[in-house]
């Protein structure tokens, strides 16, 4: 006993020093991380993927061969009123509906068959009554590679198609004599200038459980939340049973008799924890997102067994930097499997169009990689090219970084014999329960 107000250490100027850069620093890089990655999507747009298919079968006008789609289409391409926010990439039905249906499209435009022919029939004059049939055009979305990303893919392509169809209009309004324009009935000279229709519909439906396209997002935010505090705990209660730290129960203080354990030895046993935990959270993720929840949901083994790993590759790759850095680990957890995970995941905001240097980190952020393995097994039939393959690969990459730099530091902190309670201090007192 001291003697000295507990109050006092208030006075001390390194524990308001410390506190205060560390609340500072996090501060500022949570702000710089979601704010600065969201703030202006449109602006930081680049090469976002939008498919182009010009199905036209062309029409015989005057006995000329024309092609307004492939005159649309090749306009879009060279385009530069949007520079190099959109790429445009020109493929046929079979292929934009496989792309969509990976993820790898945003969005695409359908030019029809019949739409150079639709488009000749406003310049014949027709004595039949009603309005000219007006040719369509056709915008396709794709919510399940992420609501903003389809948002702005659909868009671009739609100011792309009316762009396209008032050309074309012009261009055909030139060509026709004025005689001959005078002959059309009065909707048909209104729809010379505009003749198409932009149509939008959904490229690749999900079902009314899927959260627009977010709940592969968020079930992997589930998996990463799961296993960085999961790490935690089990970090906290592994020193515990070793007798390294006390456990305070409510009032109670509980310290349990010393148990010498090397560093690595210590990663070990908790590592080993979190691999058997992660079954049991894995599954309860699973029965609460599906079972009770009622989220849409296939493949539900292979989501429980990607639900399982992701966890424990999380939660040991956690437990290797509280290992390793000790207390200031659990900012670099923080900072790593939140901070910079969210903002990088791609599913909120598409990368296409992050910052470079957000588009940098998530080429290994956890949560992205994540994200993508459970998008291809909700929404895209679990196909290896729609982002299983690569989620599989980077927790194997993953796992393997952790445990190699993980046992590697720890087992050279043994050697230099930097332990945590020096031989030669008196060991603490073992006590099962003492007043706090």
């Amino acid at each position: 006993m001291t003697g000295i107000h507990p109050l006092r250490v208030l006075r001390a100027k390194p524990l308001w020093i410390t506190n205060g850069v560390i609340a500072g620093v996090l501060a500022l890089l949570f702000t710089v991380f979601y704010v600065g990655a969201n703030i202006d999507p449109a602006d930081h747009l680049h090469q976002l993927p939008v498919g182009l298919v010009n199905a036209d079968k062309g029409t015989t006008v005057g006995g000329r061969q024309v092609d307004l789609g492939a005159q649309i289409t090749e306009s879009i391409k060279k385009s530069t009123a949007g520079g190099d926010k959109i790429e445009w990439k020109v493929m046929d039905e079979q292929q934009v509906q496989k792309e969509l249906g990976t993820g790898r499209l945003f969005g695409a435009l359908l030019v029809p068959g019949d739409f150079s022919a639709s488009v000749a029939a406003l310049t014949t004059p027709t004595p039949t009554a009603g309005a000219p049939h007006r040719p369509q055009l056709t915008v396709l979305t794709n919510q399940s590679a992420g609501s903003l990303g389809s948002s702005l893919a659909r868009v671009a392509t739609t100011t792309a198609a009316q762009a396209a169809s008032r050309q074309v209009g012009k261009e055909l309004t030139a060509r026709i004599p004025q005689s001959e324009q005078d002959r059309l009935p009065a909707a048909a000279r209104l729809l010379l200038a505009d003749p198409a229709a932009v149509t939008v519909q959904d490229g690749h439906p999900l079902g009314t459980h899927s959260g627009m396209g977010l709940t592969a997002f968020y079930y992997a935010l589930v998996l990463v939340v799961c296993g960085m505090l999961s790490a935690n705990v089990i970090s906290g209660q592994v020193d515990h049973a070793l007798g390294y730290t006390h456990n305070d129960m409510g009032p109670r203080r509980v310290h349990r008799p010393l148990i010498r354990a090397g560093r690595a030895q210590t990663l070990a046993i908790a590592g080993t924890l979190m691999i058997a935990l992660s079954l049991v959270m894995g599954s309860l993720v699973l029965a609460g997102a599906v079972g009770i929840m009622g989220m849409d949901a296939s493949h539900l083994p292979l989501l429980w067994l990607y639900s399982v790993c992701a966890i424990a590759v999380c939660g040991i790759g956690a437990l290797t930097l509280l290992a390793v850095f000790g207390t200031p680990g659990m900012l670099l957890v923080t900072l790593v499997f939140i901070a910079m995970a969210v903002p990088t995941a791609g599913a909120t905001t598409p990368l296409q169009a992050l910052p470079g240097f957000y588009r940098f980190l998530a080429e290994f952020e956890p949560l992205r990689q994540i994200t993508g393995g459970v998008r291809s097994i909700l929404y895209y039939g679990a196909q290896g090219d729609a982002g299983l393959t690569r989620g599989w690969i980077m927790l194997a990459v993953g796992l393997t970084a952790a445990c190699l730099f993980g046992f590697g530091m720890t087992h050279l902190y043994d050697r230099k014999g930097l332990d945590r309670i020096p031989h030669d201090n008196p060991e603490p007192q073992p006590a099962t329960a003492i007043p706090a």
